[in-house]
């Protein structure tokens, strides 16, 4: 691994006291995360809400043991870093609030996987549970939908396997190192997604599956996905924090309806009565997410968007072509404000019309 910038992201994270929300902080106000290792006790106390014990934990990690340590255990599992500033990160989710600084990936991500569901629901399904959790993981592969769950047991193993059945995408969110496998009888099925997909983590190597990681990774399976599909949940599920995370970040939430007589019934029902979009079929979901299947089973996305776009939108788009503009120039062109532009041009990318380079320069995909 000999991506500095990485490293240096890793070792502020792995600071004691300092978390992913401080070391964000950090980083923008003191302009990158070299420079927040190296500050100075003032330059730290002076940042709102972090005092000298903030700082001694920058201090300590001055001995880098435990980056090499990590950097060890990458380079044995294979293990691939991305910081949000790469061409390789998700672009999905830098449109999120909190995007995390690095992901810890085994196996890879690739550009259709932009493309993408996340099916999740009870640890302990009934067998009609499974049933639908794989038919639809199955089924979203088949037409080229990236599969996104947390390999927990129950509904996410099983939307996982019907996926990888079908010889399609699948991405598992972790709640630990992507070192970990949790939980322990899943190593084959991870092995499986590893080889058809990824694995993804924003905890370090080593991490373990602890239960304050759970909700924070399931901002990262809504926000890779374009909605979310729960299939069985009791009342008091976890999974209402995927669904949270989903509805903050403006993605469809669909739920499979179940029997009154079932507890894990009750989750989806009572989403639907909220308003979540009742689904039986895959069919439903493409259509609800305006995704049309292609003949040899992936999509046509940028097609199905430009079929949908605003009046806005679809002003902006006249204006691009392959040769890259300026958003300053977009801005002179259309008339419109530099900041509602960039919103705009953030949208069109999401919908795979519109490509972003360094500079915020774009350009038609």
């Amino acid at each position: 691994m000999d991506n500095d910038e990485v490293k240096d992201w890793i070792q502020l994270l792995l600071a004691p006291g300092i978390g992913e929300w401080r070391a964000r902080v950090l980083v923008q106000r003191l302009g990158s995360p070299r420079a927040a290792l190296m500050a100075s006790r003032k330059e730290v106390e002076r940042i709102f809400g972090m005092g000298p014990k903030t700082w001694e934990g920058l201090s300590r990690q001055s001995e880098e043991k435990e980056l090499g340590r990590q950097v060890g255990l990458i380079e044995k599992h294979g293990v691939t870093v991305v910081s949000f500033k790469e061409e390789g990160y998700p672009k999905a989710l830098l449109q999120t609030q909190e995007p995390p600084p690095v992901l810890f990936m085994r196996g890879r991500l690739l550009p259709d996987d932009e493309l993408a569901v996340a099916v999740i629901g009870s640890r302990g399904p009934t067998v009609y549970g499974k049933q639908v959790a794989e038919r639809f993981g199955e089924g979203l592969a088949q037409r080229g939908v990236t599969v996104v769950s947390g390999m927990a047991r129950g509904i996410d193993a099983c939307a996982h396997r019907g996926a990888l059945k079908a010889g399609g995408r699948t991405i598992a969110v972790l709640g630990c190192g992507v070192d970990r496998v949790y939980p322990p009888e899943h190593k084959k099925l991870m092995e499986e997604i590893v080889a058809q997909g990824a694995v993804v983590s924003e905890f370090p190597m080593g991490a373990e599956p602890k239960a304050g990681h759970f909700p924070t990774r399931n901002r990262i399976i809504a926000g890779l996905s374009r909605g979310v599909l729960v299939v069985e949940a009791r009342e008091d599920s976890g999974v209402f924090s995927t669904v949270n995370w989903a509805l903050e970040q403006g993605k469809d939430v669909f739920a499979v309806p179940g029997p009154i007589t079932s507890p894990v019934s009750k989750g989806p029902n009572r989403l639907i009565k909220q308003g979540a979009c009742l689904v039986e079929s895959v069919e439903e979901v493409l259509e609800a997410l305006k995704i049309a299947p292609s003949e040899n089973g992936r999509v046509r996305a940028q097609e199905e968007a430009r079929m949908d776009l605003t009046e806005p939108e679809k002003r902006l788009v006249g204006l691009l072509t392959e040769a890259p503009l300026h958003v300053d120039l977009i801005s002179e062109r259309s008339g419109m404000a530099v900041k509602e532009v960039l919103g705009i041009l953030l949208g069109l990318e999401i919908k795979g019309i519109v490509n972003q380079q360094a500079g915020k320069v774009f350009a038609i995909a």
